[in-house]
């Protein structure tokens, strides 16, 4: 029903990947249950210090959870395709059809939570800070290496 292909959203590089539909999915259909790794929102410090970071969710007031399968791989859009519901029983993150999708469509879904919330996502607050911030770091790691060619 679905697949991981390198997705064209975001900065289009080798690592941008995106769930795709392998046969049209009719709206309300699940498309996936992803099981998640809950943790209590008092340990996420440790996270935000991760790439892990990127892929978490909220999940209840105390708790936020990193989801596994295909779960984490599906990309934000404002025009989603998809929702999802979270499902405090099994531990699963359900994802949706919420329109009709064609084989070959990228699953997408708002990482807002709901379909037509249309706030700037959290995320990208702080991204060219961390861009920098990356950057830099890099840069003072290529030095000694600098240095220790010229002599």
């Amino acid at each position: 029903m679905i697949e991981v292909k390198q997705s064209r959203l975001g900065d289009g590089g080798e690592f941008n990947r995106g769930v795709f539909a392998t046969v049209d999915i009719a709206k309300g259909q699940l498309i996936h249950q992803a099981p998640v790794v809950p943790y209590p929102n008092e340990d996420h410090e440790h996270i935000e210090k991760t790439i892990l970071e990127d892929y978490v969710f909220e999940y209840g007031a105390n708790h936020t959870a990193i989801l596994l399968g295909y779960g984490s791989l599906i990309n934000h859009s404002y025009e989603p395709n998809a929702t999802y519901d979270i499902n405090f029983e099994n531990h699963t993150f359900d994802f949706y059809a919420y329109k009709d999708i064609k084989a070959g469509e990228e699953i997408l879904i708002n990482y807002n939570g709901e379909e037509d919330n249309m706030d700037p996502l959290w995320f990208l607050d702080d991204y060219e800070e961390r861009m920098r911030e990356m950057q830099d770091k890099e840069e003072q790691d290529n030095e000694p290496a600098q240095e220790s060619e010229k002599n």
